[in-house]
């Protein structure tokens, strides 16, 4: 977990008296709706069909129990008692009045929690691999940097009024659980032939209605410069970014448009004039942050405690095990996955209760630290394998045991037209009506990894872009059809997925969905083929022929 500083605490702080002002002034009627907008979105409060939706930061997706409990408090005192977790790493309140806004930003400041820039043409929350600092084989800890990013970025001058919003992610594991190559800037931590960290830095990706992955703008970065490498792009997309025509706003299209090459050549003449200077880091100041980092202190423990033996008895426990539980780079600990995908239910939502027990759960088994991850799920990164069992026992008591982490009904899936003013189709019916078609383990563990994920609307925040099997929800003639493409990926081989044919209406979407399952089991070669790749060995025609021989 990051310590944050006095000067931390000052500037959130400050932020909510300035926005308890602000909301004042609006709900006078000093303020109009149009003049109050821009003011909310810096603050991370939204619009939608029902009420003011409110995003808040979980900087790289760590949260300690005692943020889990402040959330859990805001949704139990200010909203209808959940939460939402999204593919941000954030976390978003659907119901909150506006005259209440201030107070449930001033409880959370009081953990050091804020909603700056989630929102808004600036910075966004600068997203990670959930298993940062545990997972085995990773180059270093990528939460030192964003961390040094985010201190950067938070309300810099000059880049609160971009173009367009822009995102950030960074991994230093081989295999990418950060999604980097669908940001408009990629991080990939590495080593060079001296040993010196540096970054491989992807620029233009992007998801929504022109989506684009991500392409190498620079193999090598010295982390003292990343930095003055990234401000100089951001400084190329601030002056050349479009901003006439929101749908061309973002980094992705200027990168398309004027060529990588052309992009590069922009990006090294405005370096040249920084590099070398204020912005490069010292190595003290980078150790600095890293020693605001508090890593657990963790005991010498076996590979295989009594404990553990003794549960693999319990065919019950073993399913959870195996599916949801993950190497560790500590002798004697594991990374637990905790589902919020139950049969039937949103995905990506936590109750207050839940959220409540979670972080006692992790005071008790994961030295207090919780994580979110992309897909939407929640993370104890450091839990003693003895300590498996009881673990599972209590998780399964508030239904977030669930086995079926990267199976079919791991969905992602943003709100939809259940809340957003965006959306054209509904996201979380159709989520949960997949959970109940899949609900059957055996099946599902036979069909092996595969990532649906759902979106309302061309925005994709549900990535369906580069789901094993996306799902686009669209307006024909007012009613709710829904595009399916097939084969997407968002891992270190990223790829965006094809689209298979006509859009369907809403009562067919899960009966198709189950026709590309059926089709996949019949045509894969061996039963560990996963879904995606047997797509692209195939291509789309097969699976095309099965969903429209009888529609």
């Amino acid at each position: 977990m990051y310590a944050y500083d006095e000067l931390d605490r000052t500037l959130i702080n400050e932020r909510v008296e300035e926005f308890r002002d602000q909301v004042k002034r609006r709900l006078s009627g000093e303020l109009t709706e149009d003049e109050f907008k821009m003011l909310r979105l810096q603050n991370g409060v939204y619009l939608q069909l029902h009420a003011y939706m409110f995003r808040v930061a979980i900087p790289y997706g760590t949260l300690s129990s005692k943020q889990l409990r402040a959330l859990a408090r805001v949704a139990r005192r200010y909203d209808r008692g959940y939460g939402h977790f999204t593919t941000r790493q954030n976390i978003q309140f659907n119901w909150i009045k506006l005259a209440e806004l201030p107070d449930a930003l001033a409880d959370l400041a009081e953990v050091g929690i804020h909603a700056m820039q989630t929102s808004g043409n600036n910075m966004r929350n600068v997203t990670s691999d959930q298993w940062a600092g545990v997972a085995p084989g990773e180059v270093e800890d990528p939460r030192v940097w964003s961390e040094i990013l985010r201190q950067h970025t938070t309300l810099h001058p000059e880049f609160s009024f971009l173009p367009r919003k822009f995102k950030i992610a960074i991994t230093a594991s081989e295999h990418d659980r950060a999604a980097i190559k669908v940001h408009d800037i990629g991080l990939r931590l590495l080593k060079n032939a001296d040993g010196e960290t540096g970054f491989e830095v992807l620029v233009g990706g992007g998801l929504g209605r022109t989506p684009f992955i991500g392409k190498t703008i620079k193999p090598f970065v010295h982390g003292r410069d990343i930095l003055s490498y990234v401000e100089a792009i951001l400084r190329v997309y601030n002056q050349y970014g479009r901003r006439d025509n929101i749908y061309k706003a973002r980094i992705k299209i200027l990168v398309h448009e004027l060529g990588i090459e052309k992009f590069s050549k922009e990006v090294e003449e405005e370096w040249k004039q920084m590099s070398d200077g204020a912005l490069t880091l010292d190595h003290s100041v980078i150790e600095e942050v890293r020693s605001r980092f508090a890593y657990p202190a963790y005991e010498k423990l076996p590979h295989m405690p009594d404990q553990l033996k003794q549960a693999a008895h319990d065919p019950l426990f073993e399913r959870w095990r195996k599916n949801s539980v993950f190497p560790h780079k500590v002798q004697g600990y594991s990374i637990v996955t905790l589902s919020l995908k139950p049969v039937g239910a949103p995905p990506g939502d936590a109750t207050a209760d839940q959220m409540d027990a979670v972080a006692d759960l992790a005071d008790r088994y994961s030295f207090g630290e919780i994580r979110v991850g992309h897909e939407q799920n929640l993370c104890l990164p450091h839990v003693a394998k003895r300590d498996l069992p009881q673990l599972w026992k209590a998780l399964d008591r508030i239904g977030l045991a669930t086995p079926n982490v990267n199976l079919v009904t791991d969905i992602i899936a943003c709100p939809g037209l259940d809340y957003c003013s965006l959306a054209n189709a509904r996201s979380i019916p159709i989520a949960q009506e997949l959970t109940r078609r899949f609900a059957n383990h055996d099946t599902a563990e036979l069909i092996g990894r595969l990532h649906i994920n759902i979106s309302g609307c061309i925005n994709a925040c549900g990535h369906h872009h580069v789901g094993h099997i996306g799902i686009l929800g669209v307006e024909k003639n007012g009613e709710e059809f829904y595009q399916i493409t097939i084969g997407g990926r968002a891992d270190e081989n990223a790829q965006m997925g094809t689209l298979i044919g006509p859009a369907v209406p809403y009562a067919e979407v899960a009966d198709v969905i189950e026709d590309i399952v059926e089709a996949y089991l019949a045509l894969r070669d061996r039963p560990e083929e996963l879904f995606v790749d047997t797509v692209k060995r195939l291509g789309v025609e097969p699976f095309k022929e099965r969903v429209y021989a009888t529609r």
